[in-house]
């Protein structure tokens, strides 16, 4: 059996299976000479100094500059704190790698020698701890490993490989800020784009690619539900705002039960409801805060519009006025579409994967959940990127029973093993994309 792995000045290598095991092997020992050099120590400075969303000023600059040492081209402050570092290595595909950089409002109560102690003022003014509860550590470590390991090995690929450091991922913007400040035209546009995340209920290890939907879209949606107030007593003199949102909650449930396909995921999930000021008093407003998640495009828009017919027909069902039906408002910034993995795409990264690592690295991808990612922006229809995001193992099995959550104060990830397989899904993930086919 044969395997082409690359190009270079315009010839194809094609290399047996006994040598793209030795090559393996190779890659194998020097990204673990590089964690025990370089990138243990540059891992824990990430988890020691984390930073919110927006506010990845240190961050970033060490992420730069990490990677401008290795020869790349690096711009900063690309949609807020964003990076992008650019390697030219003759004709051939454009390969983008993504690692996001920001992380979470909790305080670090791991217990690790490492947890972080930073406080932070967020950009909403209020100071908060900050803790990586999400991996991010590990994301950008293993992004420094992959630059080092592909500019080591200029000889076994052609194109233009790009390498972009994301802020602001938590809060589902950072990748739409930056492609609006021009990542897809200032820089080179990517053919294919490629990610990951590190999971923690997932043994650390092995990587699991998704061959369609990765993660769900999420939209933030905040209802104001209006009514006419009244004194408690006299409720017919009225029209109580809290009878009308609590019966638009019930009746919000009839959404996924009822007006989507039932093949179909869908959350429609009340996070947060506001109203009223005292015992005797019927007020005149209620606030709503829901989170709406789908697995596909359309039964997202099904979902978001039938929240505004449900709030409205229950709020004229309870008299409410015509100028004051609820008002719902649909988040412009606190959204994402579903991160769908370009089919034939995930079916060539899995199976390079298999043949570089072996089945038994490469396991079947579940899910736990209808968690969001902003990557998918970068393989959204109208961009015409071919986007892959995978998830790695952060948690050795014997572990794993006791692993806590993502966004967990307890939250950890055991960085070895998640950093290294990282690197190695990520170079073998490139490689494989700038063979031609």
């Amino acid at each position: 059996m044969h395997r082409i792995i690359g190009l270079a000045a315009g010839a194809a290598f094609a290399i047996s299976a006994f040598d793209a095991h030795a090559a393996d092997a190779a890659l194998r020992d020097d990204i673990a000479a590089d964690y025990r050099e370089r990138l243990a120590a540059l891992f824990d400075h990430f988890h020691r100094n984390p930073e919110l969303s927006g506010l990845e000023v240190e961050t970033s600059k060490r992420l730069a500059a990490e990677i401008r040492a290795l020869g790349y081209e690096v711009t900063e402050g690309v949609g807020g704190h964003g990076i992008v570092a650019v390697m030219r290595n003759g004709a051939g595909p454009t390969v983008m790698l993504r690692a996001d950089m920001d992380a979470l409002p909790v305080e670090e109560k791991s217990g690790l020698p490492n947890a972080s102690t930073v406080r932070q003022v967020d950009i909403t003014g209020i100071e908060q701890p900050v803790m990586h509860a999400c991996g991010h550590d590990v994301h950008m470590t293993a992004l420094v490993g992959t630059a080092r390991q592909l500019a080591a090995r200029k000889s076994a690929w052609s194109g233009t490989l790009v390498l972009i450091g994301q802020p602001a991922e938590e809060r589902v913007g950072g990748a739409r800020d930056m492609l609006a400040d021009g990542l897809y035209t200032r820089f080179p546009k990517p053919d294919y784009a490629l990610g990951f995340h590190v999971w923690s209920t997932v043994a650390a290890g092995t990587i699991m690619v998704p061959q369609t939907i990765a993660m769900s879209s999420a939209d933030s949606v905040d209802v104001v539900v209006h009514g006419v107030g009244a004194h408690g007593a006299s409720p017919h003199r009225g029209v109580d705002p809290v009878l009308v949102a609590s019966q638009i909650v019930v009746s919000l449930q009839s959404l996924v039960s009822r007006s989507i396909d039932p093949l179909e995921a869908g959350i429609v999930t009340v996070g947060a409801i506001h109203g009223g000021t005292k015992h005797n008093i019927i007020g005149d407003r209620v606030d709503m805060q829901l989170t709406v998640r789908a697995d596909n495009y359309e039964t997202r828009e099904s979902l978001l519009a039938g929240i505004t017919r449900i709030a409205h027909g229950v709020a004229r069902a309870h008299g409410v006025p015509e100028d004051k039906l609820p008002e719902v408002n649909v988040s412009k910034t606190e959204t994402t579409p579903p991160t769908l993995n370009d089919e034939p795409t995930a079916q060539r990264i899995q199976a390079a994967l298999r043949e570089q690592l072996g089945a038994a690295a490469v396991v079947p991808f579940r899910r736990d959940g209808m968690g969001a990612e902003d990557f998918a922006f970068y393989g959204a229809p109208e961009h015409g990127v071919k986007a892959v995001f995978m998830f790695v193992g952060g948690t050795p099995e014997r572990d794993l029973p006791n692993a806590a959550s993502h966004h967990s104060p307890l939250f950890k990830i055991a960085p070895e093993p998640a950093v290294k397989t990282g690197i190695e899904a990520m170079v073998l993930g490139a490689l494989e994309l700038f063979a031609q086919r």
